[in-house]
């Protein structure tokens, strides 16, 4: 079992503003998932990084202007990320199947540069990016970002994208992210959290040829559903199944989009509590119950789902690093 989505390392933002989850260590998020039957995990760091002013995080503000720690965007959290992979906890570490994260509008040709460097140093498998939380528009990947695409091609890396279908989210909109895979037809792109069960979405993704999605916290969006919530497609555009069981879900959405459905937790993130315009906003759930939506389904369902696909995207070059 491939679970294809978890942040490794802590979150500033988070952590400064009083939201949660604000971190996450690799040996823990092993050993849980370990116990429940997981094997492998693609891994990448958290969302908000160094080259932001860290002096606004308590005021859940994103600025640029001043109080910088590092000047390049996630060239510390992916060194970090890939030294306590390979140098701190080996023996973990090679379960895993590190991506790097991108900040497709900030100082962009560093983070190139940076990335050579690791490359030399360490094996990573794909590109990640969370552009909601940086408030930076995924069409960058069109332009001033337009290198994370050059060296995606020159390395046969796939891109994990957060999708967002909110009218307030104008950073990561799915139907941007796919038009970007429709334009690049020689790249893989894989859409975290299910395009929020938008059915046209979905439906896009499965007619790509280089296009899938995943269901990174998929109870919460579960629940969402249920609670009509605004981060979910609204009712005449949502994929059509029992919300109130997430593994009926998972069950639906593996035998409408067979090939194209990925299974992922989005550890520590199938969790959220922060207090968002004045008021206190949970949505809790557990990797066990993660990973019991999914092995609700048969074998032959969770074995694609969780393996097949992954791999399909993934396209190692050497798959006996999964042995």
């Amino acid at each position: 079992m491939i679970d294809c989505h978890n942040h490794v390392g802590t979150d500033l933002l988070f952590y400064l503003h009083g939201d949660f989850p604000y971190a996450q260590h690799l040996v823990a998020m092993h050993d849980e998932g370990r116990a429940l039957g997981v094997d492998r995990w693609i891994v990448f760091p958290f969302v908000s990084h160094l080259a932001l002013d860290v002096t606004v995080f308590m005021d859940n503000k994103i600025k640029d202007e001043k109080g910088r720690l590092h000047d390049v965007p996630y060239a510390f959290e992916n060194r970090r990320l890939l030294k306590e992979i390979n140098v701190m906890f080996p023996e973990e570490g090679k379960h895993m199947l590190p991506f790097v994260m991108v900040d497709p509008m900030r100082n962009v040709a560093a983070q190139a540069k940076e990335l050579r460097k690791l490359r030399a140093d360490y094996r990573f498998y794909g590109i990640k990016l969370q552009t909601t939380i940086l408030q930076a528009n995924i069409k960058h990947l069109n332009d001033r970002g337009k290198v994370f695409l050059e060296l995606a091609a020159e390395w046969d890396l796939p891109f994990l994208i957060h999708s967002s279908v909110a009218e307030s989210d104008i950073w990561a909109q799915a139907s941007n992210i796919l038009d970007i895979a429709e334009a690049n037809p020689h790249l893989r792109f894989c859409l975290a959290h299910s395009c929020r069960y938008d059915k046209e979405c979905l439906d896009r993704v499965n007619a790509l040829p280089n296009t899938w999605f995943d269901c990174s916290a998929h109870c919460i969006h579960c629940e969402g559903a249920v609670k009509d919530l605004p981060y979910i497609a609204p009712k005449a555009r949502r994929f059509d199944s029992d919300f109130t069981n997430p593994g009926r879900v998972i069950a639906d959405l593996a035998a409408a989009y067979p090939h194209k459905f990925m299974w992922g937790s989005d550890s520590p993130f199938y969790s959220y509590a922060g207090e968002i315009n004045g008021q206190v906003v949970r949505l809790i759930s557990t990797y066990k119950a993660e990973v019991a939506a999914l092995k609700a389904s048969p074998p032959d369902v969770v074995q694609r789902i969780a393996n097949t696909n992954t791999r399909n995207l993934l396209k190692l070059h050497d798959e006996s690093i999964l042995s």
